[in-house]
């Protein structure tokens, strides 16, 4: 069999050079094509620190729910509206992971993805980074859409996936 390859293609590393640009770029078409990005900027304030000027490792929630609900209203959706229909977005999980510490006035981008359009749940998927542009942490939280009234999860609105299906490869075709 390697003597058909290197038939075929006289260089093999050429061709594993090749296969691997091709997935890489491949790659990160996959992942700017089929999800929602946002990106929210937030200062590291004093209050938010520990001793050691750290951004205090229970407060990257708070940077998730800025983030998440902000990437929500650019979208043109705002969760005080949702709540008026009664509907509310509990956490249903969270996960963190802590690569390096933020610190005291540090602006930090928190870039939000919603990578799939929402069935019952909405996942958001973080990666916080500093000005230097290095990750300092990651992290998601699983949301679940919930009907306040009657007590029980109910399917996305039909709004939120109106506004999503734009981000998301293959778009629909509407009459």
């Amino acid at each position: 069999m390697i003597w058909i390859i290197n038939w075929i293609a006289p260089e093999p590393d050429l061709l594993s050079i090749f296969v691997y640009h091709f997935k890489y770029l491949f790659k990160i078409f996959i992942q700017l094509r089929f999800m929602y990005i946002y990106i929210h900027n937030r200062r590291v304030t004093y209050a938010e620190t520990d001793r050691m000027g750290y951004l205090y490792y229970g407060k990257y929630a708070e940077y998730y729910e800025s983030a998440r609900v902000e990437a929500l209203r650019a979208l043109g959706i705002r969760y005080r509206d949702l709540e008026d229909a009664q509907i509310i977005l509990p956490v249903r999980q969270m996960k963190c992971r802590f690569l390096r510490p933020a610190q005291y006035d540090e602006l930090i981008q928190v870039i939000t993805k919603i990578p799939h359009l929402p069935y019952m749940t909405i996942l958001f998927n973080y990666e916080l980074r500093n000005e230097k542009g290095e990750i300092l942490n990651v992290g998601t939280t699983e949301l679940v859409f919930y009907d306040n009234q009657r007590k029980r999860p109910i399917s996305a609105p039909d709004t939120i996936i109106e506004r999503l299906k734009p981000y998301f490869f293959p778009p629909e075709k509407t009459n």
